[in-house]
């Protein structure tokens, strides 16, 4: 579930879990204050570490299909 920052009248923030089939909300739970739903940075994905590049690929770059096929080839042609 998405979580969501509110502003309160007051200028003061809270965050909230909602489905994002509900309806935003209208008051803060809390303390009844008028609230509006803001758009913050949201950071997204971070990759750390070595990372899928390093997994994913070797020296010689990705493989492809044609390569794969190639190299069946080569193995049945010299039995």
């Amino acid at each position: 579930m998405p979580t969501y920052t509110y502003r309160r009248e007051d200028g003061s923030t809270f965050e909230i879990q909602q489905r994002i089939t509900e309806d935003p909300l209208d008051t803060c739970p809390d303390t009844g204050q008028d609230v509006e739903r803001i758009i913050t940075d949201n950071p997204g994905i971070i990759f750390k570490g070595e990372g899928f590049h390093v997994n994913d690929y070797d020296e010689h770059g990705p493989k492809t299909d044609e390569a794969d096929a190639s190299d069946g080839e080569a193995e049945t042609d010299a039995a």
